[in-house]
């Protein structure tokens, strides 16, 4: 019997072979998108539905369906594209270089947290919104990977290579022993071209890593074709079968909002490229995202981010100490319970919060023990080292 670590040294050679295979197809073939000279999303055709449609939402119609992720109202034509799905994690990244990204005001839910040297990595949560765009997609981490796997029954799992040092952060090797991998994990290094590709206008003032982009239709409809992975699996069984939802109120702004603004970093100030400020609207009763002293834009969109609800936890940091060349893997204590402060209706909300074991969706209570029902629209959960202080 072939031994584990050799099982996974075969695997990571197949897997970089497919991700080389890849990229020299796109960036130099002369078929299909790739072309002599790249790839460009300004060259791409947007995907479409069965009526020729752009995946996005009609602005008319009547917005009577709730999303199970978020709460927001959505109209009977888009709940029909989500019962036939799962859940959809994607890693975006947020380096400097990343900047302006794709498709993250489109996420149901969103994570944030340092994926190494202050540099923090978006964990973005699809379902109920398609995003013709997402990207750059980076590689996973197993706090995120932790907190994915809240979301039902074998969520899809969308990332680039990820930590593979042997030791506590050894993502990779968490989703082998998951039994995650060629099945609900769309690793871009054994997913091939047209699911991913990489964005050559982005170049050559940026590096290649920053360059990785996918669709949430491709990534939806790989997994169905390829991998029998629609609302239900191969065996019939649903998605939802062991998800509890958060539960969700009325907008009630404050007349008098005693958060206007919230601001906080990562790491030291070294890192103010990091920070983040929080802005209210009262007319909208959501925050307005600024990174790194500069309005965050969806480059999809070309406006701003905004949430409905601004979950922040406090977590354990620790290094993983594992002998990484490249940096320090980082660990977050991300199961378990610790403080907290949730973000709506203009007010702030002290809490505390859980999550018991992976498979549960991370809960949060306020002091009286009641938990905290949020906003109908995006819920963005900021991860933030124990101890770090947060104003508003």
């Amino acid at each position: 019997m072939i031994s584990k670590k050799l099982a996974l040294l075969v695997s990571g050679i197949v897997l970089v072979l497919s991700g080389v295979i890849s990229f020299s197809y796109f960036s130099f073939g002369q078929g299909g998108l790739g072309g002599k000279n790249g790839f460009s999303l300004s060259q791409y055709k947007l995907p479409t539905d069965k009526s020729g449609n752009a995946t996005t939402e009609s602005p008319t119609e009547p917005k009577t369906e709730q999303c199970p992720l978020n709460g927001e109202m959505l109209g009977k034509s888009q709940k029909a594209k989500w019962e036939k799905r799962r859940p959809l994690g994607i890693m975006v990244e947020n380096s400097t270089d990343a900047r302006p990204q794709s498709g993250l005001s489109s996420a149901d839910v969103i994570y944030e947290a340092v994926a190494e040297g202050g540099i923090t990595r978006f964990l973005a949560i699809f379902y109920c919104h398609d995003a013709d765009f997402v990207g750059p997609v980076r590689s996973a981490r197993i706090y995120f990977l932790k907190e994915l796997q809240g979301y039902g029954q074998y969520p899809l799992y969308a990332h680039v290579g990820g930590a593979n040092t042997d030791g506590p952060a050894d993502a990779l090797g968490e989703v082998e022993e998951l039994g995650w991998a060629g099945y609900n994990d769309l690793n871009q290094f054994s997913v091939p071209f047209p699911n991913f590709w990489r964005d050559y206008e982005r170049l050559p003032n940026r590096a290649t890593e920053h360059t990785m982009y996918s669709s949430t239709a491709k990534l939806w409809d790989y997994a169905k074709s390829k991998r029998k992975l629609s609302n239900v699996d191969e065996d019939g069984k649903a998605w939802d079968s062991t998800f509890t939802p958060w539960t969700f109120k009325e907008d009630a702004p404050a007349s008098n909002s005693s958060a206007p603004k919230i601001t906080f970093g990562f790491w030291d100030a070294s890192k103010a490229g990091y920070g983040v400020t929080w802005n209210y609207n009262k007319s909208t009763n959501s925050y307005t995202r600024v990174n790194g002293r500069a309005p965050h834009l969806d480059k999809n969109t070309g406006k701003p981010l905004t949430a409905k609800n601004i979950v922040i936890i406090f977590a354990d940091e620790s290094a993983a100490n594992d002998g990484y060349e490249g940096g320090q893997h980082l660990l977050y204590d991300v199961l378990g319970t610790g403080d907290g402060l949730v973000f709506q209706d203009g007010k702030a909300i002290k809490v505390k919060w859980s999550k018991k074991d992976e498979e549960s969706l991370l809960q949060v209570v306020d002091t009286t023990g009641t938990e905290v029902s949020f906003n109908p629209g995006q819920i963005f959960v900021e991860i933030l080292p124990t101890g770090n202080k947060v104003t508003y």
